[in-house]
């Protein structure tokens, strides 16, 4: 069964196309605007072995914060869609990753319960043209739109850079984990039977 799912969504503000391959070998094909969340997109499909396509027409001329937030929104939508009934997978993910002297915790519940726990230290307002504030804006609708519980942790760092590249490769890492299939797992991974 292919997990592979394209969702659109259109709004004053922002016009948006995303299209995930959860079993692909790392493609991406990203466009946002803004240059380090197309590298952090990148680095997510990279690192999670997804295949991934991303066009964001969003008012920049405004800010950024439309842009990110709703691409949030829409990856969620396709991430949930992709997934599917969420039969035989392992639901629980997490990668501890390091990026020189930064290291980050993300661990993920495909539990159909939204949930954001999130500790990042940024200490600058920008990375490139990319408003930092919006990292947590960007994986609380995520997680919201997913339906996922997501823990994402600084444990170390310094730099803004690796920090916040390190938590989209870590989100990745630990996402890929807990679409794993697990052939023990006679239905979903759920006392209750359900997801």
């Amino acid at each position: 069964m292919e997990r592979v799912s394209s969702v659109s969504r259109k709004t004053k503000e922002t016009d948006i196309k995303i299209t995930i391959n959860l079993d692909g070998v790392g493609n991406a094909n990203v466009s946002t605007g803004i240059g380090f969340f197309d590298h952090m997109l990148g680095s997510f499909a990279r690192h999670g072995l997804f295949d991934l396509e991303v066009s964001v027409k969003g008012d920049l001329e405004v800010d950024s914060h439309h842009t990110i937030e709703d691409t949030g929104i829409v990856l969620g939508q396709a991430i949930k869609e992709a997934v599917g009934d969420k039969k035989k997978i392992k639901r629980f993910g997490e990668c501890m990753l390091p990026m020189d002297e930064t290291l980050v915790l993300c661990a993920i519940d495909l539990s159909g319960r939204p949930y954001l726990q999130y500790n990042l230290g940024l200490t600058v307002p920008k990375v490139g043209d990319f408003d930092t504030e919006m990292v947590h804006e960007f994986f609380y609708a995520l997680s919201y739109s997913a339906g996922m519980n997501l823990h994402i942790k600084m444990l170390d760092g310094v730099n803004n850079h690796h920090i916040i590249e390190a938590a989209f490769k870590a989100f990745a890492k630990a996402l890929d984990r807990a679409l794993e299939y697990d052939e023990r797992i006679a239905d979903v991974l759920s006392t209750k039977g359900s997801l």
